[in-house]
């Protein structure tokens, strides 16, 4: 089975013929249905999402029987999902292999024929699936037919593609910046967490998340952030963020670039030790934001000014020094295109410092 990131599954859905089904493989908490929704959504199409592991018999997807008088014969009124308007839908179908097999039949009308209790969906609709794959889930094997009936991927998003989408969420930088240092901890860590109920609670993307939207109402970060955020990403990934955050309480990259004004106060403060760690965040963040917008880029062009105009006028000149250097060492390739294509005074100032080093 091929691995897939993002932009290959974009590309994906950009070739695949509606008529074509579409498998993907994966584990839970990847983004893989907010992605759909994205990328069908700024087409105009609707997305209609079902869980089928939650679905109890086949009349929660064909809907409730109904008797005709005029016939005797057995209708099925139409689900509320389905379309009335004509217009063609992307149906997901979420946790495919979590399904009991009687819905598992009723799928099969829909994979090969996308009919639904005799009633067609609207010409242009796709069909795509999810499977979660590994030991933790109780699966249901599928049938090689119905299996036969979708191009199967498995899709495994990369860390930087869910730090650029990190970004573009303003996903709180502490998470962000612990990712790009620790990236094994993206998608579950070095460890299982048993937990007394027999429940394991590990780290995933839809975690981290959480995780950013709580540490943005903590008022500082202690020992008990650590068992809060256990409850989320398990303990081992808690014990390890917290760690983290403790010692990198500086301005981040995301910080200056979006809002230098308010953060000079604090980096005139700051020593070249602590200048140079907010160099790197700079960079990593500047790494990761060719996918923005060209508005937010013009503020991230004015305060990267403003930011390296900062550096040559500070009293420490190994603080520019340092910045010119680490982007010649080449580690952080899309900060150096962005700086050269889009702000050519701080590229010039670069090249200056780099000819004295």
């Amino acid at each position: 089975m091929v691995n897939i990131s993002v932009s290959e599954l974009t590309e994906i859905l950009e070739i695949t013929p509606a008529e074509q089904n579409i498998m993907l493989v994966g584990k839970h908490g990847i983004g893989k249905s907010e992605i759909l929704t994205d990328f069908f959504y700024a087409k105009g199409i609707r997305v209609v999402t079902l869980f089928l592991g939650q679905m109890s018999d086949p009349g929660d997807i064909i809907g409730l029987p109904l008797k005709d008088e005029a016939t005797g014969r057995t209708l099925f009124l139409p689900p509320y999902w389905f379309p009335t308007d004509d217009k063609p839908i992307v149906l997901f179908l979420d946790e495919l292999n979590r399904a009991r097999p009687e819905v598992l039949q009723t799928i099969m009308d829909l994979a090969l024929n996308r009919k639904l209790a005799g009633r067609s969906l609207p010409i242009g609709s796709r069909l795509i699936s999810a499977v979660n794959d590994g030991e933790e889930y109780q699966l249901t094997d599928l049938d090689p037919a119905l299996v036969s009936r979708f191009n199967v991927y498995a899709f495994s998003p990369t860390v930087v593609e869910w730090t650029e989408w990190a970004n573009r969420q303003k996903i709180d930088s502490r998470v962000v910046d612990f990712i790009v240092a620790y990236p094994e901890w993206l998608d579950g860590g070095h460890e299982k967490v048993q937990i007394d109920t027999g429940l394991e609670k590990l780290p995933d993307r839809r975690a981290w998340v959480k995780v950013a939207k709580i540490v943005e109402r903590m008022q500082e970060v202690g020992p008990l952030s650590i068992k809060i955020l256990s409850g989320v990403v398990g303990v081992s990934a808690a014990t390890k963020f917290v760690q983290f955050i403790s010692s990198n309480n500086l301005l981040t990259g995301r910080e200056v670039l979006t809002a230098f004004d308010a953060c000079k106060a604090r980096l005139s403060k700051y020593k070249t030790h602590e200048l140079a760690a907010v160099n790197d965040s700079v960079l990593r963040y500047l790494d990761t934001c060719s996918s923005m917008s060209e508005a937010d880029i013009d503020v991230l062009k004015n305060n990267l000014v403003a930011y390296f105009n900062f550096l040559k006028k500070g009293k420490s000149k190994e603080s520019v020094a340092h910045f010119a250097s680490i982007v010649r060492q080449g580690n952080y390739s899309q900060a150096y295109s962005f700086i050269f294509l889009n702000v050519p005074e701080v590229y010039r100032g670069l090249i200056e410092y780099v000819s004295e080093i």
